[in-house]
């Protein structure tokens, strides 16, 4: 981070087949050893096999996956004299779509058996019906911060 002035941020270039900046930033998420290109295949079918499965557009189950588990509060850990407390803050709209994302296809890749491709268009699916391990996360998170809702005062 720097001293002196704000970082511009980078643009983001939209998706070739679905024109979206979205979708290009889960591929660029879902890369691994930077091989863009088999990570598009793998997107690309599963959006195939959700449209296969479902009525509704892929793109707009997609869309819907990542709103319902985009989580709107977090806790960040807070020293105070000796004392750890997990204190609930807001969450930045660039973090929750970063934290959604993280999370779908962690929730994805942690699925047993079958294809990647497979696994993602499931876990799309179950998000968007707001089941699935992604959503159970960001209800956590949530259940968490109201937990701690006593400990607000300490925010930064």
């Amino acid at each position: 981070m720097p001293r002196r002035r704000v970082v511009a941020r980078k643009q983001v270039i939209p998706d070739p087949e679905y024109g979206s900046t979205t979708v290009a930033k889960f591929v660029a998420r879902m890369m691994l050893d930077g091989k863009k290109s088999t990570a598009q295949k793998v997107f690309y079918s599963a959006m195939g096999e959700i449209e296969r499965k479902g009525d509704a557009k892929p793109v707009e189950v997609f869309l819907k996956a990542i709103e319902n588990v985009k989580p709107v509060v977090e806790v960040k850990s807070r020293r105070v004299g000796g004392s750890t407390y997990q204190v609930p803050v807001e969450v930045k709209e660039n973090r929750r779509e970063a934290l959604a994302m993280r999370w779908l296809i962690a929730a994805a890749r942690s699925r047993s058996g079958r294809s990647m491709s497979q696994k993602l268009s499931a876990e799309l699916l179950d998000a968007s019906n707001q089941t699935g391990t992604a959503f159970k996360k960001k209800e956590d998170t949530h259940r968490m911060a109201e937990a701690n809702k006593a400990f607000s005062h300490y925010r930064w």
